[in-house]
């Protein structure tokens, strides 16, 4: 019988290498490559054309997301696995949009990832039901602009609607009218709940 060909994405070598170890221990599994950044991981893949490929989100030169999403314009029928310790719902989201076949934190057992592996080899979708039941539909027009991230990013930092404008030379009227359409769309009233939510989902991370 044939080896599942999986490389590993993963940017912490302490953890990158507990996982090769034990993949490296099952008969059916065969680990044909290692990366710690995306642009490295997408040569890698380009290279050895894995079965399966586990995927950190958080990577230095080439976030997750993105690694997924190219590596998906390039391979439609490609099977990645996100392996994260991420899981708001619009890491989740963002992640099976950008092609992600299955979704899994790091603080699942041994036993689901080797069998997250060998069900998205088979072709077949893996996301537990816990983090499934957080993926809930929103319409498109609740998607963040890239000035509303702005707007957010600048919020975390604990700057005023004036410091947030001065940084992107922009009044400070504009950006009171650019936060209170955030504070719209995440279905909020202030900006700490603003950033409360923001970080449940996944919008922004703290890190």
């Amino acid at each position: 019988m044939s080896r599942i060909r999986v490389a590993v994405f993963d940017d912490h070598v302490m953890i990158r290498e507990g996982i090769v170890a034990l993949l490296e221990m099952q008969d059916d599994l065969e680990v044909v490559g290692q990366a710690g950044d995306g642009e490295s991981a997408l040569e890698l893949y380009r290279r050895v054309r894995p079965d399966v490929a586990l995927v950190d989100l958080r990577m230095p030169r080439l976030d997750g997301v993105a690694l997924i999403r190219t590596l998906h314009g390039e391979h439609p029928g490609c099977r990645l696995l996100v392996l994260t310790t991420y899981d708001g719902e619009d890491d989740i989201s963002r992640a099976l949009h950008a092609g992600a076949r299955g979704y899994l934190v790091k603080g699942a057992s041994r036993a689901a990832l080797l069998d997250a592996i060998r069900t998205v080899h088979a072709g077949h979708r893996y996301i537990p039901p816990e983090l499934a039941a957080r993926v809930v539909p929103r319409p498109v027009e609740e998607a963040l602009s890239e000035r509303e991230m702005e707007m957010l990013k600048g919020i975390a930092e604990g700057m005023s609607n004036k410091e947030i404008g001065d940084k992107l030379g922009i009044t400070e009227n504009t950006v009171k009218g650019h936060v209170n359409r955030l504070l719209g769309k995440l279905g909020v009233n202030d900006r700490t709940n603003a950033l409360v939510v923001a970080l449940r989902r996944g919008i922004i991370h703290l890190d």
